[in-house]
């Protein structure tokens, strides 16, 4: 994952309220998860990750129709490039298995329509299931109903994509012909088929400025889903968004709770996507006090801070929720 260009100082202290933690309380165990996926070796003082127990793929190395205004390929960087390997996806995952790997990501650009091709995937995906025992997370874009049908049929831990609220955020940052009517088909499609659907909002989505996210937590709560992973835009070098400032800390305080609030028995993520710098640490303060269930990549401290507060730290070298 490419670093971000922008190293912003915290803000005055929002102050969440007290609820959310007492919602948290009354409908999970006294447990925070701290989760470092692998796309980067991520240590601290508290924490040490690995890049080798959970490991993401690309099925189109670094190819991407779309070129994103947030992202322009740069996330797909760290992965590993399966059309460069000149391997099978099982084949692959065979070589990352007797390595350690205990689960990947499989991921990669998407087309004109929004679509990680995945379909080509399918019967190495079965068998990595079934034949490795992996545990198999997918990154989606906007499924049809064909991908979401055999995904169904394989068992995998969940589908993650990003919910957009917002038709301009659609059209400017994801240049896409879509409207949020399409997003919210993809959840349907994922429930009706049974895949766990591990929806993502990201806070600041259109440049820095919030549009569609508060639209896009009303449709993620219209469905069944495994849990919610809230991130916010993290302005990337060689992007247009390297200079975009995020919203302030009251923004995101304020998103948080709501998320925790109106989702009470839905575990709530904070993912790998946050500005850097010192207000890494106060955003990663604010989802502890949120009532938020887990962290990606956690902020020194994070973790002594938790503690504190009488919750119980918990280590995966995984994508946010996984369990192994």
């Amino acid at each position: 994952m490419s670093e971000a260009v922008a190293i912003l100082t915290p803000e005055p202290e929002f102050r969440v309220d007290a609820s959310c933690l007492a919602v948290r309380r009354a409908n999970f165990p006294d447990e925070i998860s701290f989760h470092m996926p692998g796309l980067k070796l991520h240590n601290t003082s508290e924490v040490k990750g690995s890049m080798t127990e959970f490991v993401s793929v690309s099925v189109t190395g670094s190819a991407c129709a779309l070129n994103c205004e947030h992202c322009q390929t740069k996330v797909l960087d760290g992965m590993v490039d399966l059309p460069a390997s000149k391997l099978s996806l099982y084949e692959t995952c065979v070589n990352l298995a007797n390595d350690g790997a205990r689960g990947v990501l499989i991921s990669g650009g998407s087309d004109l329509k929004g679509r990680v091709p995945l379909k080509e995937h399918m019967k190495d995906l079965k068998r990595i299931r079934e034949e490795l025992g992996m545990v198999i997370r997918v990154h989606v874009g906007i499924p049809d109903e064909e991908t979401c049908a055999a995904l169904g049929d394989i068992d995998i831990d969940g589908a993650m994509l990003d919910i957009i609220g917002d038709r301009d955020t659609i059209r400017d940052v994801y240049h896409l012909d879509r409207s949020p009517d399409d997003y919210e088909k993809a959840l349907e499609l994922l429930e009706k088929y049974s895949v766990p659907a591990i929806p993502h909002i990201i806070i600041g989505h259109y440049f820095g400025e919030m549009k569609g996210e508060w639209n896009a937590l009303e449709m993620i709560q219209r469905h069944a889903l495994k849990s919610l992973v809230l991130v916010i835009l993290m302005p990337i070098s060689g992007t247009p968004m390297a200079g975009v400032t995020p919203p302030e800390l009251s923004e995101i305080g304020n998103f948080f709770q709501t998320a925790r609030l109106s989702m009470k028995q839905t575990p709530v993520m904070l993912g790998c996507a946050k500005p850097l710098g010192p207000i890494k640490f106060q955003i990663d303060k604010l989802a502890v006090e949120a009532g938020l269930n887990g962290i990606a990549y956690p902020a020194d401290g994070i973790v002594s801070y938790s503690e504190r507060i009488g919750l119980e730290p918990l280590y995966i070298n995984a994508c946010c929720g996984v369990t192994w």
